[in-house]
């Protein structure tokens, strides 16, 4: 059965799920002060965050296990588990060091579906022309 979904379309929208936690979580120490000003508080909870990683986990999860058997590259599951791996060392192990590991986890989740995007559209080139490119990360 055909997915509902392209890979594509989940990379584009996890890139986009993994940068607003990357941002979210770098920008926060610094606005958390004004936040109720602007009636957006609510931003502080940590049942935000916690629903930021939830969402990019899923979306991370599903797209890139679904283009995995098109271009049989593990690099960009390594580098979803590595991003997941440091948000979690920030937020249990390594707190001293949470302002960091947070969003570099966020942009590393990012570059994980930046690479199953360009390995998929690869693979699609290649299905479609037959033609070979040395490198898709090159652009």
């Amino acid at each position: 059965m055909r997915s509902k979904f392209k890979s594509g379309k989940l990379d584009q929208f996890g890139m986009t799920a993994a940068i607003a936690c990357a941002i979210h979580c770098a920008a926060l120490p610094f606005v958390i002060t004004t936040l109720p000003l602007w009636g957006l508080n609510f931003l502080a909870h940590s049942w935000v965050e916690l629903g930021m990683i939830c969402l990019s986990l899923i979306i991370g999860i599903w797209s890139l296990t679904s283009s995995y058997p098109k271009h049989k590259k593990a690099l960009p599951l390594l580098v979803l588990l590595a991003g997941f791996a440091m948000i979690a060392c920030g937020h249990y192990w390594l707190e001293d060091l949470e302002a960091v590991l947070i969003p570099l986890g966020g942009f590393s989740i990012a570059t994980a579906h930046l690479f199953n995007w360009r390995y998929s559209r690869t693979c699609n080139h290649l299905k479609n022309n037959n033609t070979a490119v040395a490198n898709p990360l090159q652009g």
